[in-house]
């Protein structure tokens, strides 16, 4: 039997790291979440540094895996659990080189399962695809099939994630398909009823999957 899917939360895009950080507290202490991304873009190096230094003890100490996007580099600085690659940041062998073999490295492979192939052999952790819905935080590249998932959980051992426009009223075909993770921005941070709720909301749906 397949294992439980699980929650990927990832920064929204721009935020007040304080208010941020109690949002942030709300949802990991509301159910079971596997990781949490720092994904800020354009800002300089030392600003995302603090930010990550901020929010990466609430995310340890709740036993939740933290992730810097794109470069390993400051995941080293930082601490991090490990990094989140697309396919024009750092190549996967470079990345590996920088954090070495016990961090977790993550990659991007839009809609195609020949790349996610690709990051399985070169030793990827586990494999993205996406966007599945339409999505704000970022401008797709491509839009993804569900049938991607069933496919991979059928010929892969490594975990997939879910990623683009994710959110509690949506997922439900995208755990069915066989989603390992689903990584959510605004379906969690936006959620009118908070982040808490969001998280009891998801982890309610992959409760009733099991």
């Amino acid at each position: 039997m397949r294992e439980r899917t699980r929650l990927y939360l990832i920064s929204p895009p721009a935020f007040d790291v304080e208010a941020h950080a109690r949002d942030l507290e709300a949802a990991l202490g509301a159910g079971d979440v596997a990781a949490y991304q720092l994904r800020v873009k354009d800002r300089p190096d030392a600003e995302v540094l603090a930010v990550a230094r901020r929010l990466l003890p609430l995310v340890q100490e709740a036993g939740v895996a933290f992730v810097m996007n794109d470069r390993p580099d400051l995941a080293l600085s930082c601490g991090a659990d490990g990094v989140h690659i697309g396919q024009e940041d750092a190549p996967y062998a470079q990345a590996r080189a920088i954090l070495g073999a016990d961090k977790t490295i993550g990659v991007t492979c839009h809609d195609s399962l020949h790349l996610a192939y690709e990051a399985a052999e070169a030793g990827a952790d586990y494999v993205a695809f996406g966007a599945f819905y339409t999505t704000e935080t970022k401008s797709p590249k491509t839009q993804a099939d569900p049938e991607l998932l069933s496919v991979w959980q059928e010929t892969m051992e490594i975990p997939c994630v879910a990623i683009g426009g994710i959110t509690s009223e949506n997922a439900a075909p995208l755990i069915a398909a066989g989603a390992d993770f689903l990584a959510v921005s605004a379906g969690v941070w936006a959620y009118p009823d908070g982040a808490g709720e969001a998280v009891r909301r998801f982890n309610a749906l992959f409760d009733a999957a099991s």
